[in-house]
């Protein structure tokens, strides 16, 4: 009887014997190196874009750029212990409602901002504090500073567009629609103080370049002149 093993096991020697012999696994080796290059000078290359500054265009940068952390300038911080009393005060404003207005339209508008407001501080506060700088502005030397823009009333300096001790007590004193008034009057000026802030940020040189910072203050760009459009619509169909 013809034993049918035999060209079986043949055909395993020689396989065997191939996979051994050096010459192939080399050829073996080359092939796969041959492939995997072709693939990799194949694959498309990353595309590195550097957002411009608000109104400035992008830039595509080489691919071989590497990132660089931009040193922390110290108006960054500024800016962010600034804007914190700013938005304090804003939240102020609107917890004034509950007793003065039963417009619901403004009330409305109010909850948005100092719900908006209030995170945002949470955001500013959390920055200041991985960074190790305290959430509210140090005591500095009034003799060395740039007043333009703000104000002392009361013995406290105010950033931009912040009401004084005045209009504040004004605001308090007043009802109704008085009240409705002069919350829209003196908030489009709050909110027109914290693009000045903006502005001013992003004109000092180094600035503002921080990518978890350039992306929240442009939010906030965007954020307060949205609210001035509708505050603005709101006083012009007042009588």
């Amino acid at each position: 009887m013809l034993d049918q093993s035999t060209p079986i096991k043949s055909n395993y020697f020689n396989a065997v014997f191939r996979l051994r012999n050096p010459t192939v696994i080399i050829s073996a080796f080359a092939i796969a190196v041959f492939f995997s290059l072709s693939i990799c000078a194949q694959t498309p290359q990353p595309v590195i874009v550097q957002p411009g500054a608000p109104g400035q265009p992008t830039k595509v940068l080489p691919s071989n750029t590497r990132a660089v952390l931009p040193q922390r300038s110290a108006k960054d911080v500024e800016f962010m212990q600034g804007m914190i009393m700013h938005h304090s005060q804003a939240v102020e404003m609107v917890e004034l409602m509950a007793s003065r207005t039963e417009n619901k339209e403004l009330r409305l508008l109010g909850a948005r901002i100092s719900q908006s407001q209030s995170a945002e501080m949470d955001f500013m506060k959390r920055w200041l504090e991985v960074r190790g700088e305290p959430a509210s502005m140090p005591e500095m030397d009034m003799g060395d500073m740039d007043m333009s823009g703000m104000d002392m009333s009361g013995h406290h300096m105010l950033m931009p567009g912040m009401l004084t001790a005045k209009q504040m007590a004004a605001l308090k004193k007043a009802k109704g629609g008085e009240f409705d008034r002069l919350f829209l009057t003196g908030m489009i000026q709050h909110h027109t103080g914290a693009l000045t802030m903006v502005k001013d940020l992003f004109d000092t040189s180094g600035a503002g370049q921080e990518a978890d910072l350039f992306n929240f203050v442009t939010d906030v760009d965007s954020g307060q002149r949205a609210e001035i459009r509708i505050m603005q619509k709101m006083l012009d169909r007042k009588p």
